[in-house]
């Protein structure tokens, strides 16, 4: 295999094979070189009781799955191979999920989100889509130490992780993912770092190796990377916004705002109470989806507007694309393109059409000013995200019942294991777990 030989060359000697569990944990299986055909054969054997595990690894069971029994096959999608640039001597695929017959698994996020990829193409539509990374960089201690400091955006921070950051570029190019865009963020102690537009699936998959990228080059450096949505509970937050543009025969649909792009919109706007619920659905996503924050909790949309959920985003030359900011690291991103692209297609499907764009801060307006325009807030607990989820006619026929129990059963039970914390302690416990 032209792959395996490619990373000998690169002085690989272990494959990483990861998949993303409903709680948007990165899981891992490793294989020898020597074993990666085999791997790619027969799979590698692991237990479907992940799709029903939490962020804190506690196992629960749904209708449908959980428990300790069955098996699974994990099978290296090789053409995403890499030698991992901060990890001399690794490499990283990511895997699919199949049965022991090697049929594909019910509940394979990755499966799920190429199944919606190809719904869009039946549609006629294709979609570019890329996710933007915000992590908190601390010391390596059993607490909280910033590793830096300074002004917001500021160029004193810039000049305290100059090195680090040239690494971490580097690193991110040896692994064949084109860097737009790199600075120093709002948070405490927070860095951001965008990567160029991929077709969905790609774009999970980038998301993944990402992170992990950036978490391995921080170690290297003596340091940890978390994309947890907050350590400060009073301030900022992190966030993990998903970009996207849909285009049809013409070009992209959203750039001049063609029917079918505003339906596609339109879509995702009337399921985000749902979507929350997979893309930031954690009890200490709600620490970070604050008003007046720039999280998006309003759900509504506007031009360039940052407290509205759904930002439209235009470009040079007639580019444009749409910004979906509720979401953070605790997403699934196959999860979360795929729920995307599902709730869009509905609007496709609908004839749906998008409400007046909404300006300024909605937190600033009365609440008849909001209800006359029509603004509502977004789910402010994991529970209510949850029963969001659990009424979407829309994700449950796309997900299948066995996955939208499994996620619905896995944010309830994150929820009810959070209650008893206070925003510190919450955010304590989930430091290190993104």
């Amino acid at each position: 295999m032209t792959e395996i030989d490619d990373l000998r060359d690169a002085g690989v000697t272990m494959l990483e094979l990861s998949f993303v569990d409903n709680a948007g944990i990165a899981r891992v299986k490793a294989v020898p070189l020597a074993r990666v055909e085999a791997a790619v054969r027969d799979g590698v054997g692991a237990s479907p009781c992940f799709e029903a595990f939490g962020s804190d690894d506690v196992m629960v069971a749904g209708e449908y799955l959980g428990g300790p029994d069955g098996d699974l096959r994990l099978v290296p999608d090789m053409d995403r191979a890499v030698a991992l640039s901060a990890m001399p001597g690794w490499a990283w695929a990511p895997a699919n999920k199949m049965t022991k017959e090697l049929e594909p698994f019910v509940a394979c996020q990755r499966a799920f989100a190429a199944r919606q990829v190809a719904a869009a193409e039946r549609q006629g539509l294709t979609l570019r889509m890329a996710f933007e990374h915000e992590w908190i960089l601390g010391t390596e201690s059993a607490g909280f130490v910033p590793a830096f400091d300074g002004p917001a955006y500021g160029q004193i921070r810039l000049e305290q992780v100059a090195g680090y950051a040239t690494e971490l570029a580097a690193d991110l190019a040896a692994e064949g993912l084109e860097l737009q865009q790199f600075h120093p963020e709002y948070a405490l102690a927070q860095l951001e770092l965008s990567v160029a537009p991929n077709d969905p699936v790609g774009a999970a998959d980038d998301a993944v190796l990402v992170r992990h990228t950036v978490r391995s080059r921080s170690l290297a450096y003596g340091l940890r990377a978390t994309f947890a949505p907050t350590v400060d509970p009073s301030g900022a937050g992190s966030g993990g916004h998903l970009h996207l543009s849909v285009h049809d025969a013409e070009g992209n649909a959203l750039a001049r705002m063609r029917p079918a792009g505003e339906a596609f919109l339109a879509g995702v706007l009337r399921e985000l109470p749902a979507l929350v619920a997979i893309g930031a659905g954690h009890p200490a996503s709600f620490l970070r989806l604050q008003p007046s924050r720039w999280a998006g909790v309003w759900q509504c949309w506007g031009h360039e507007t940052r407290e509205t959920a759904l930002r439209m985003i235009a470009g040079a030359e007639g580019a444009a694309n749409a910004e979906v900011k509720c979401f953070d690291g605790t997403a699934n991103p196959y999860l979360a393109v795929g729920c995307v692209i599902a709730a869009g297609l509905a609007g496709v499907t609908e004839e749906l059409r998008l409400p007046d764009p909404v300006t300024g801060d909605p937190a600033l307006r009365t609440d008849d000013e909001r209800a006359a325009a029509g603004t509502r807030r977004l789910p402010t607990t994991a529970e209510g995200a949850a029963d969001a989820l659990e009424a979407s006619a829309v994700l449950a026929e796309a997900l299948g019942p066995e996955q939208h129990d499994a996620i619905v059963t896995v944010r309830r039970a994150e929820a009810e294991r959070c209650a008893g914390l206070d925003a510190e302690d919450l955010a304590d416990a989930v430091r290190w777990r993104w």
